[in-house]
């Protein structure tokens, strides 16, 4: 019974003395496991112990530091991404509240920014309808001298450059006047769904403004 006990006490020393990890110079040594699960102590740091992580052990055994293992070059590269990405979040909020701050501010309440979506849908509507204007004129014209043109060819006649040029450059005029319209009627109908979602946030920011 005394030898049974004495060698359960010999054994607890033992597990004790491992786990403190330290040797009798009071020196931090190097706790690691390996691919296996083994646990292994050092007094100086290995080059597995890089590969896998490893804890800094104080003489009584108690962790100091912890070190993750050397991550690769694709966990490295995600990493930066992942930190890229997150910092790109954060400044579009910041400018985001930014925006928000500087609407608020400037339009006191819904009718004020109401009016102010009011009048560039307006102004687009006055560009398109000057524009469409100036097309027919232009068309009318080029008529009229499509017409001259094809009077003097049917009586032999040379067509005179100068006029000729003209109808050219008139074509060109009323090519770039179609595509101008074309694109503020796009323009107007992206602003309009613009104003749209801008009306429901301030609407949101107002609520949440006021509520406080």
């Amino acid at each position: 019974m005394r030898l049974t006990l004495w060698i359960l006490a010999i054994s607890l020393c033992s597990v004790q003395l491992a786990a403190h990890a330290a040797d009798a110079s009071g020196r931090n040594r190097y706790k690691w496991h390996d691919g296996e699960g083994n646990l292994h102590y050092d007094d100086a740091l290995p080059v597995e112990a890089l590969k896998f992580g490893y804890d800094v052990v104080d003489s009584r055994g108690l962790v100091v530091k912890h070190v993750d293992r050397a991550k690769t070059p694709e966990e490295l590269k995600a990493e930066e991404l992942a930190a890229e990405q997150r910092a790109t979040e954060r400044r579009a909020a910041e400018e985001r509240a930014k925006a928000d701050q500087q609407t608020l501010a400037a339009y006191p309440t819904e009718k004020e920014l109401i009016g102010s979506q009011e009048a560039q849908l307006q102004m687009l509507d006055q560009n398109i309808t000057a524009t469409q204007a100036s097309l027919q004129s232009q068309e009318k014209s080029l008529t009229e001298m499509l017409s001259h043109a094809a009077d003097l060819d049917r009586n032999g006649k040379p067509v005179p450059a100068t006029l000729q040029s003209q109808i050219d450059s008139l074509r060109r005029n009323i090519e770039q006047q179609k595509t101008y319209i074309v694109t503020k009627q796009k323009e107007k109908e992206e602003s309009e769904k613009k104003f749209a979602v801008d009306l429901a946030r301030y609407r949101d920011l107002r609520a949440k403004t006021d509520s406080r």
